[in-house]
């Protein structure tokens, strides 16, 4: 049977049925303590990331990147209410998607107030791996915009709540994800109403949602 894929969740425990991919971020805790069998992304959040620090920590993370249980890049990002100046900020995620390119890894997108940015620097750097937004709950232009700059979505509770989500996902034709993030709400629970707005079953959207995963690491 095909599981449920969680994209992105701080949750450390794995739950039968689900594929779930933690997200940690890098500290020098975290290259003493990694997780060596279940998958994961790793990355310089943007909260927490420091441009003096980079050198250090993207030794850190080339180290990292290559087991075999990290499956993106990430969540890194932009963030223009939290962390260092944006310039700064740039430079860090610009440093890690050359990593993900070199690795050929996804990665996985924090973005707050910053997409101008975000594209911009996509346009410049031209990645060929996939870059995914992760808990996208923007407004329908903003995802129509994202989605032809070559960007993935990835949904998490909001598929609860915003009926302009829900529009997105009923006319989406290219990949997408779907995600608990740091919510307590159940991936079953965000799949369930996922189908719902598609007017397909849960199993006909596992497929879905694992085959958009193959097509993009396999």
């Amino acid at each position: 049977m095909v599981p449920f894929l969680d994209i992105h969740t701080h949750e450390a425990k794995q739950k039968d049925g689900v594929i779930a991919i933690q997200s940690l971020s890098l500290t020098e805790s975290t290259f003493l303590a990694m997780p060596k069998t279940k998958p994961i992304s790793i990355g310089i959040h943007p909260w927490y990331g420091h441009l003096e620090e980079l050198p250090k920590s993207m030794k850190y993370l080339n180290v990292l990147a290559k087991q075999n249980n990290v499956q993106l890049i990430g969540e890194c990002g932009l963030d223009k209410l939290r962390g260092e100046e944006i310039p700064k900020q740039l430079q860090m995620l610009e440093a890690q998607i050359n990593l993900a390119e070199e690795l050929k890894k996804p990665v996985i997108l924090h973005c707050v107030k910053a997409f101008d940015e975000l594209i911009a620097l996509k346009k410049r750097l031209k990645p060929s791996v996939p870059m995914i937004i992760h808990g996208f709950n923007k407004k329908y232009e903003m995802a129509q915009q994202l989605m032809a700059n070559g960007f993935y979505l990835s949904f998490g509770a909001a598929v609860l709540k915003s009926e302009e989500i829900a529009q997105i996902l009923e006319e989406i034709q290219q990949p997408f994800f779907l995600e608990t993030d740091d919510s307590d709400i159940d991936i079953v629970t965000i799949y369930e109403r996922v189908a719902e707005i598609k007017k397909i079953t849960v199993d006909e959207l596992k497929d879905v949602i694992f085959a958009n995963w193959r097509k993009l690491v396999f």
